[in-house]
């Protein structure tokens, strides 16, 4: 029987994985749900499963289950109630949430929380609070150009994945809103710093197997190879997450096979010359993707030689130069070319600690 919360089975599927977005959308419809209306009728919440971890991007397996992971969920309250009520809250879950469900322990502890023990997940916020903790503003007050650099690619996906079971006020639901893809001028900027990523190093590859340096060659087309992938998740609007789950990322955006098959190609690839023809291949790609988008005016798809050496590129700064010049936006206009804190930053340390992607970005002159 469907979500027996003594530990028997989810939507008929005995004792197979069950994806953690589906085991929270059960539990809060079988277990919360009921619990909050029962003793807190009065009190308007969201309810959720965002933020941090790999169910929310949907990229858990029976692996994931191994840690952070089992039948939890956020509730979100007004900040003013959550000081009010939000101990209440938590205080009552702990005592009225079974043992169990769905087969997994509903009291388990966390990596993020080492000294916290054994406890019900069911987390108890504020929603402007949390809002403010993970991404450094609350969107529902608007969305600055300063706040969209500043915030991680990867604070971004967990705060707009996900699913939200019930969202009582709306306020949820409009900050994933407002979070759901950048204005179009920022767009355009952030595709222009990625394609500037590209243009800084495409001919390097070359000039390494060049002087006989074929794994200087090989870590060039490998970072070539990261920052076409990142692009095409741009392109169509998914932000990337952070390297554990970027391929998973990428593999899921429309056209990726194509591309895809000729990055692994330049990878796998025993020397320069090999690798040169599937990045030719790759460029293609993602130059004729660029155009579909009517961005900015169609601009030719193919290499050419680097200057009078003999490796082809693409010269993607053109995209970028293109891009560049089809922004209206002032303030976006005097952006320097650095780009987001994930187009500045590779430290995941750094990325995880919102003072450092503020900071970063500030010296853009916003």
């Amino acid at each position: 029987m469907p979500g027996c919360p003594e530990g028997g089975i989810i939507g008929g599927v005995g004792g197979g994985f069950v994806p953690g977005v589906r085991l929270a959308g059960a539990f809060y419809a079988e277990v919360v749900r009921p619990l909050l209306e029962a003793e807190f009728p009065g009190v308007s919440y969201a309810a959720a499963l965002i933020g941090a971890g790999s169910e929310v991007l949907g990229f858990d397996t029976e692996r994931s289950t191994d840690h952070d992971w089992g039948p939890r969920l956020l509730v979100f309250l007004e900040d003013e109630d959550a000081e009010r009520f939000g101990r209440a809250v938590d205080e009552m879950l702990g005592r009225r949430l079974p043992d169990a469900f769905g087969g997994y322990p509903v009291a388990f502890g966390v990596t993020r929380d080492p000294d916290g023990g054994a406890r019900h997940r069911v987390e108890i916020f504020g929603l402007g609070g949390w809002l403010s903790w993970r991404l450094g503003f609350d969107p529902r007050g608007g969305v600055s150009v300063r706040d969209w650099l500043a915030a991680p690619w990867q604070r971004l996906a967990e705060v707009t994945a996900g699913a939200v079971f019930h969202d009582g006020t709306g306020g949820l639901t409009r900050a994933r809103t407002a979070l759901s893809w950048y204005p179009p001028d920022v767009w355009r900027y952030v595709l222009s710093c990625q394609w500037s990523r590209i243009a800084e190093e495409e001919a390097f590859g070359g000039r390494c197997a060049e002087a006989g340096d074929e794994l200087g060659s090989a870590v060039v087309t490998a970072r070539l190879t990261r920052d076409l992938m990142r692009l095409w998740l741009l392109m169509h609007r998914r932000y990337p997450p952070y390297s554990k789950w970027l391929g998973s990322a990428f593999a899921q955006a429309p056209g990726a096979a194509g591309l895809g098959r000729h990055l692994a190609a330049a990878l796998a690839a025993a020397g320069w010359a090999a690798r040169e023809r599937e990045l030719v291949l790759a460029y293609r790609i993602a130059a004729e993707a660029h155009n579909g988008l009517g961005l900015t005016e169609p601009l030719d798809p193919g290499t050419r030689p680097y200057y009078d050496r003999p490796y082809q590129v693409l010269e993607a700064g053109r995209f970028a130069a293109a891009l560049t010049a089809a922004i209206t936006d002032p303030l976006v206009r005097r952006l320097g070319p650095a780009g987001t804190a994930d187009q500045v930053l590779d430290s995941t340390p750094a990325l995880g600690d919102l003072r450092y992607a503020r900071a970063v970005t500030s010296v853009s002159g916003i």
